[in-house]
């Protein structure tokens, strides 16, 4: 029974690491979209968000067959348990995902969007999203504490876009609706680092049975 455990275990990394390929995927587009003020890109994004909902359900199901089959305990059990939290917020990251594309598609001509640190902070939450899904698939209990302390780093880029963005509408009010557009845009850059950071709980969670006190 332990080897078709493992066996299906395996499996569901696998499943898991293209379900954040997919989140990546669209985040990259979203943002790269906004900045190069590419439809095409901005489409794409907003299409993934459909493939993520359907790999969230192909996932979720997969950890049902493991619960009724396998009747997992102790350490295995928590580890089904957190990969069902996990897939919810990486598919409320799609959506996320799919509301800068949505976002994007008003700025367009709009010559704020490169005078803020936004595509940085896209790469930032991008990055704790990354490392959240592979510290579950490597039970790295480190590099899980790590995204959780990382999440320090993309608020501090979100309160410095709003620095930035009240600037430019000091500067010149015709400014206001797209830096308005732009705080939404880092926002929601933020809400993604804040799913990535509960993902990271959840694997500390899957490895130690805690889900805090130990960062």
């Amino acid at each position: 029974m332990r080897d078709s455990f493992q066996k299906h275990l395996e499996a569901l990394h696998t499943d898991l690491i293209k379900m954040g390929a997919l989140c990546e995927e669209a985040i990259a587009g979203a943002i790269k979209g906004l900045m190069d003020e590419d439809p095409d890109l901005r489409k794409k994004a907003i299409e993934l968000e459909k493939d993520i909902d359907m790999k969230e359900h192909e996932i979720e199901h997969m950890c049902v067959r493991l619960l009724l089959r396998e009747q997992p305990v102790a350490g295995d059990l928590r580890q089904i348990i957190a990969a069902q939290r996990i897939i919810g917020d990486m598919e409320r990251v799609g959506d996320q995902a799919q509301d800068i594309a949505d976002l994007s598609a008003f700025m367009v001509g709009k010559s704020v969007k490169n005078d803020i640190h936004i595509a940085e902070m896209a790469i930032e939450a991008a990055k704790m999203l990354t490392d959240s899904v592979d510290a579950f698939v490597e039970s790295d209990l480190q590099k899980a504490l790590g995204v959780i302390r990382y999440d320090d780093i993309v608020d501090g880029f979100f309160i410095r876009i709003k620095k930035e963005l009240i600037g430019l509408i000091s500067e010149d009010s015709a400014n206001g609706g797209a830096c308005l557009d732009l705080m939404m845009i880092a926002k929601y850059l933020e809400r993604i680092g804040d799913h990535a950071t509960n993902i990271a709980e959840w694997v500390v969670y899957s490895i130690t049975g805690e889900r805090g006190g130990l960062y």
